[in-house]
């Protein structure tokens, strides 16, 4: 691709929605990504000609959705580099597999004494679930703080993970200013000062913009949502060592999950199945793999070179502005596709507001890190998300949006 290109990786005829509505400037992806059109083939194909429930039925129809399930777990899995696919759970999104984690695993393991160590760049899915299982437990809760560049400060994680870790959870990627994490460095850092703790790993905001490996990192826990990465909302996936589940209790109880019930015990079914309770979802599955399919063909390699483009001209394009100051780091090489900005005198819902108003979709707010603005002393920021169906013509609709605004605002 050639770094004038102002096409998108994607074709934007892909996406229903946007070819839809040609106009639209959709810079909000990393809340929630567009749908590929076969995505949505894959979901009404399956829902069509396929639909039964899995693993109960002794006839064909069910067995063809008890294999369609099996078959999009495997390429998902394969997708993100998780060479056993049996350890990759379905789950709604990271949000819910970061509470099973921290639920299952947690309960069992945290106690009065222990430590638990996240970073101030967060997301609240990733927070919360320890903030309160500490609290629960009677653990210290410790939080590692941003350095002078605004990245996650290593030097204080090495003093903060101690023989009593039991859990180290961090962000592949932030949400709100979309800075790349050393993982390398963070696994390091857990396994020479805490062999002993759980280090897990918020991809929700990698995957759709990576070539991760999910084997390759080191993890113990790496969970992501389907909806970011172009698949149907309502699904995700979180992979923990096998060692691990297969000590670890059941998060849920019902069907599925189990081998046998008892009058007065229960034994659990083998993995993955031990942690689905319930009637799976083939559908959101089916649809996640769709998706992962898709973007295996335009090849991540190509989607972050992409996005790199857009990032940089975006980022030197707001930058220019008076009183516009662009968060985070310095380079898009540092950050995925996101851009979060703010501008002088106007409060950033306003600024989603008026750009709303010219066709450009961004979001505005805390974006579930609030630890992170109070530490930014700021009270939102407005961000901007670029993918593959984005081009260097929405950068300079946004731009334009955003001059626009400053004058708008100008005699406020």
């Amino acid at each position: 691709m050639r770094a004038s290109s102002p096409v998108s990786l994607a074709k934007r005829a892909d996406f229903p929605l946007l070819a839809a509505q040609p106009k639209l400037v959709y810079l909000d992806s990393a809340a929630t990504a567009q749908k590929p059109a076969s995505v949505l083939t894959a979901l009404e194909t399956y829902y069509s000609t396929v639909n039964a429930n899995p693993h109960r039925g002794a006839y064909a129809l069910s067995a063809a959705a008890t294999e369609a399930y099996h078959d999009a777990r495997v390429r998902v899995a394969r997708f993100i580099g998780v060479a056993d696919a049996d350890t990759l759970i379905f789950v709604r999104g990271a949000t819910e597999g970061m509470n099973l984690v921290a639920t299952a695993w947690g309960r069992a393991n945290v106690q009065r004494g222990d430590n638990i160590v996240v970073t101030r760049m967060e997301h609240h899915a990733n927070f919360v679930p320890w903030q309160q299982l500490a609290l629960a437990a009677g653990a210290e809760f410790r939080i590692v703080e941003l350095d002078a560049s605004g990245s996650v400060d290593l030097a204080m994680m090495k003093r903060l993970v101690d023989s009593r870790t039991k859990v180290v959870a961090f962000g592949h990627v932030s949400n709100a200013l979309g800075t790349i994490h050393p993982v390398a460095e963070i696994v390091s850092i857990i396994r020479t000062g805490a062999p002993q703790a759980l280090a897990v790993c918020d991809g929700a905001q990698a995957v759709p913009h990576l070539a991760v490996s999910v084997d390759g990192l080191g993890v113990d826990v790496y969970a992501f949502s389907g909806h970011k990465i172009g698949g149907p909302m309502g699904i995700g996936a979180v992979i923990v060592r096998r060692a691990i589940l297969e000590r670890m209790p059941p998060y849920q109880f019902g069907g599925d999950m189990i081998e046998w019930v008892n009058d007065y015990e229960t034994t659990w079914n083998v993995l993955p199945h031990k942690f689905e309770a319930g009637t799976p979802n083939v559908s959101g599955a089916v649809g996640l793999a769709a998706a992962c399919d898709y973007l295996d063909a335009l090849g991540m390699e190509m989607v972050r070179e992409h996005e790199v483009l857009l990032t940089t001209a975006a980022m030197r394009a707001l930058a220019e502005l008076p009183g516009v100051t662009v968060h985070g780091t310095a380079t898009a090489e540092g950050r995925s596709g996101v851009v979060s900005f703010s501008i002088a005198d106007v409060h950033p819902h306003d600024v989603a507001t008026s750009l709303d108003a010219a066709g450009v979709c961004v979001r505005a707010g805390h974006h579930c890190a609030q630890p992170l603005m109070r530490a930014m002393k700021l009270p939102a920021t407005t961000r901007a998300s670029f993918w593959v169906y984005n081009t260097l013509e929405d950068v300079a609709a946004l731009t334009r949006a955003v001059r626009a605004t400053q004058e708008r605002f100008a005699g406020v």
